[in-house]
């Protein structure tokens, strides 16, 4: 099985948990700091890659750290990932279970360009709208693009709403031409 497909399943194991604790953000929370410290790191990194640690010692590493501070089933988690030998994914799990609390709970996440820095009017205007049009809570990420002259060209997962003003003069210019 590929790396990406243990690692949605484990995210999905992660999330059928969280439900029944009833905190999905708190254990995003929790998945994410510890991916979090993986990636930032390096000696825990080097300490979980390591074949010369034993699963034993690693899960009681976990146990010392993690015991008294996260839930029960949430350190068992990370436990079972160890002795799988699947601690190294918990980063991948992490993205995985946010794609799959976002799905849950009826989010999307969308990519913003805008010709200038939004103020939190043009922000909250935008975000309704596209919820409204999309049928689902919108998350948008802004970026601004000079280039793009004005309006606004939005990217949901692989469909784009080009709404540019760039692109109303290009296929005004290619009416014009006649082409």
């Amino acid at each position: 099985m590929r790396e990406p497909t243990i690692a949605k399943n484990y995210a999905e194991a992660l999330l059928e948990l969280a439900q029944k604790s009833g905190d999905l953000a708190g254990w995003g929370e929790m998945i994410q700091k510890i991916a979090d410290g993986i990636e930032s790191d390096r000696r825990v990194r080097v300490f979980l890659e390591s074949p010369r640690v034993s699963a034993q010692k690693k899960n009681e590493v976990f146990q010392k750290a993690y015991g008294t501070q996260l839930p029960r089933n949430f350190v068992r988690f990370l436990q079972a990932l160890v002795k799988n030998r699947r601690q190294m994914l918990i980063p991948a799990i992490a993205h995985e279970y946010h794609d799959l609390v976002d799905r849950v709970e009826g989010r999307v996440h969308a990519s913003v360009t805008v010709a200038r820095e939004p103020d939190a009017a043009d922000q909250k205007l935008v975000t309704e709208q596209l919820s409204r049009t999309l049928g689902k809570t919108v998350v948008p990420h802004f970026h601004v693009n000079p280039n793009i002259l004005g309006g606004v060209v939005v990217r949901v997962g692989d469909t784009v709403l080009d709404g540019s003003v760039r692109r109303r003069l290009a296929t005004l210019r290619t009416k014009m031409l006649g082409r």
